[in-house]
């Protein structure tokens, strides 16, 4: 009984360490991010990371993200500029006003005026093809 207790103690650890080890070239900050809810939190982390670069997780209570990422292949700002993009505003980028428009009510926060940069919704440009 004692055995399988210390093995199931290695495989947890293991499994703990293999998942931290994903992200090569580590570096781990902790920003300020505006939201609400869980489905916030969804939103935020989703859009956050990717697999083997980046890993955010965003804590509701604190309004706060501790973002993992591989500073070979990503920066700070890379991260949060998606962040807006999906409607919420860190400290250093604001989402574009009608994203933020579209978030559920219970997503929609308390916006501040803020002087920071403000990330610009991407437009796509439209190009027909009559060649055929």
């Amino acid at each position: 009984m004692k055995s399988i207790k210390i093995l199931m103690a290695i495989s947890v650890l293991l499994s703990f360490t293999a998942c931290n080890a994903q992200i090569k070239n580590a570096k781990t900050e902790s920003v300020k991010i505006y939201g609400n809810c869980g489905m916030c939190e969804t939103t935020i982390e989703k859009a956050g990371n990717k697999s083997k670069v980046v890993k955010v997780d965003w804590n509701k209570d604190t309004k706060m993200a501790t973002i993992t990422y591989d500073a070979k292949l990503t920066n700070p700002d890379e991260i949060l500029k998606r962040i807006a993009l999906s409607g919420y505003d860190s400290e250093k980028f604001l989402a574009p006003n009608d994203v933020y428009a579209k978030l559920p009510d219970c997503c929609q926060y308390e916006r501040k005026a803020q002087t920071v940069a403000k990330v610009e919704t991407p437009k796509t440009e439209v190009k027909e093809d009559h060649s055929t």
